[in-house]
């Protein structure tokens, strides 16, 4: 992954707000991957960009069911966790082809255990424990990627 912009030691608060800002170009869709260990913060991302683009509801992580899906206007967005598959084959009966249009939004953890059946990844975003904090690193894979971070971001 190169890495187009990076925070450096972001507390939960900062990485919130960095959410949120992201949230403003995410809300016409598109396809993020957030990698990371366990507990490096890819779904306290995700949830904060959910609530910044409008959902209303309880956020769930999606570690049991595997996707959760919510309908933001004229957006659907899509929040995957793929930790619990062995194999990319048991994507298939998700229906990621039919996820996957003009109006909606990926959001896709554990992408590489999804490896050769994901689509193609308009950025990808890294987590990494630093301590208390964490490190982002942001990485644009596609013309669409390219222009979003091109936007002002906090503290990068």
């Amino acid at each position: 992954m190169s890495v187009a912009m990076e925070w450096c030691a972001i507390d939960e608060a900062a990485l919130e707000e960095l959410a949120k800002a992201f949230a403003q170009q995410l809300g016409q869709g598109g396809v993020v991957l957030l990698e990371g260990d366990l507990g490096a913060g890819k779904t306290t991302f995700a949830r904060a960009l959910l609530k910044a683009l409008g959902v209303g509801e309880r956020i769930k992580s999606p570690t049991y069911s595997l996707i959760e899906s919510y309908r933001i206007g004229d957006l659907d967005a899509h929040h995957l966790d793929l930790y619990r598959i062995a194999d990319a084959d048991e994507l298939e009966w998700l229906g990621l082809p039919d996820l996957l249009d003009a109006n909606s939004l990926l959001l896709i953890e554990w992408p590489e255990r999804g490896a050769g059946a994901l689509p193609p990844a308009d950025l990808g975003v890294r987590f990494e424990h630093a301590g208390e904090r964490r490190n982002v690193a942001v990485s644009a894979n596609s013309a669409r990627g390219r222009e979003w971070l091109g936007t002002q971001f906090p503290g990068s």
